[in-house]
C-alpha cells in the first residue's frame, strides 16, 4: 500500500471533523475531503469543534480535538475519537468521550482546555495540551502528562510553559498549539503565542533527549519566536503547527496555518475562515536547533 499522508484541520464551519489522504504530501491540497464525524446538536461537543489531530498509538487510530457546548460556547474540553478499524478513511469512528486525567489529578481538564497533541519518546507516550487558569483575563498555559492509554493520563499534570514575554501576551496571555520534533539529541516543542491576530507567532521549548520530560526544569524556552508575521512574504499570524517529513527526500516539514492578509476577513480573527495551511522545510542551525524561515 505504501506510505499515506493524512491531513485534518478545523473546518471553517467548526461543526465536524474531516480527513484527507494522499500518497504524497503535495497531493493533499487536491485530495477529496471526507467528513468522519459531525458535532452533537446539544450538550458536550455541540459547538466550536477545534484543532483535530490524528495519531496512531496503542495499536489504533485516534483523533484528539476540542469542543464546547451550544449553551456554553467557551466550555471547551478535550475529546477523543477512535477508529474501529485500521483504515481511518473507510472504517467507522466511535466516540471515547472526554480525555481523562489521572485519578489523583485535581486540576486537568476542569477548565478551558484544548489543542492536545501526543508523542512517543524513550518508551512512553506523552500528552501535551493548553489549559486556562486564573480568574478574569485567564492565562493559557501548556501542560504535559504521560499516557496510561490513548484516552487517559497516567500522571498528574506538569506545567511546561506560561506566557513570559511580550510576544506571548498580545491581546491575551497565551501558550497553546503544541507540536513535538525529536532531533539531534533534543526534544523540541513548538507552541503558539498571543491572540490569533497578526501577532500570533510560534515559540520553542527544548529538552535533552535523555532528560525527565515531566520535570519542568528539563525544558528551556527560546527568548524570541522562531516564526512570526512576515509581511513581505504575505504571511500573517503563523501558528499551531505540526511536523511531518517530505516524501521525496525525508527532510522535516513544518505544517502551520496563517493568513495572507494582515487583517481578518471576518472581523474577529479567532473565527476567520481565511486561515490556510502552509508548509516550510525545517533547517537546523549549528547547535542542531530548528530554523523556520520561508527563505530556507
Amino acid at each position: 500500500m505504501g506510505i499515506i499522508d493524512y491531513f485534518t484541520a478545523s473546518l471553517p464551519s467548526f461543526d465536524g471533523i474531516a480527513l484527507r489522504h494522499a500518497h504524497t504530501l503535495r497531493g493533499l491540497p487536491q485530495a477529496e475531503e471526507k467528513l468522519i464525524w459531525k458535532k452533537h446538536e446539544t450538550g458536550p461537543m455541540s459547538f466550536n469543534i477545534w484543532a483535530p489531530e490524528l495519531h496512531y498509538l496503542f495499536g489504533g487510530w485516534y483523533l484528539y480535538f476540542a469542543g464546547s457546548e451550544k449553551d456554553d460556547i467557551w466550555k471547551l474540553r478535550p475529546y477523543v475519537l477512535h477508529c474501529t478499524g485500521q483504515d481511518p478513511m473507510k472504517d467507522p469512528w466511535e466516540e471515547c468521550g472526554q480525555m481523562q486525567c489521572a485519578g489523583e489529578d485535581e486540576f486537568s481538564f476542569r477548565a478551558f482546555s484544548l489543542d492536545a497533541t501526543v508523542f512517543f519518546h524513550a518508551g512512553s507516550w506523552y500528552y501535551v495540551w493548553a489549559e486556562k487558569v486564573g480568574v478574569g483575563k485567564q492565562i493559557s498555559n501548556l501542560y504535559i502528562g504521560r499516557l496510561a492509554t490513548a484516552t487517559k493520563l497516567a500522571t498528574v499534570q506538569e506545567l511546561l510553559t506560561t506566557p513570559d514575554y511580550p510576544w506571548e501576551r498580545h491581546g491575551f496571555w497565551v501558550n497553546e498549539g503544541p507540536a513535538v520534533l525529536i532531533r539531534n539529541g533534543k526534544v523540541f516543542l513548538t507552541f503558539s503565542a498571543s491572540d490569533t491576530s497578526a501577532a500570533y507567532c510560534m515559540g520553542l521549548l527544548s529538552a535533552d533527549a535523555d532528560a525527565d520530560l515531566l520535570d519542568p526544569a528539563s525544558w528551556t524556552k527560546k527568548r524570541e519566536p522562531i516564526l512570526r508575521t512576515i509581511p513581505e512574504k504575505h504571511l500573517f499570524g503563523p501558528g499551531h503547527n505540526s511536523f511531518t517529513t517530505d516524501d521525496e527526500d525525508g527532510s522535516d516539514v513544518c505544517v502551520f496555518h496563517a493568513r495572507t492578509s494582515g487583517a481578518a476577513s471576518e472581523g474577529d480573527p479567532l473565527f476567520d475562515g481565511a486561515r490556510h495551511a502552509f508548509c516550510l522545510h525545517v533547517a537546523y542551525d549549528r547547535d542542531g536547533f530548528p530554523v523556520l524561515s520561508p527563505d530556507v
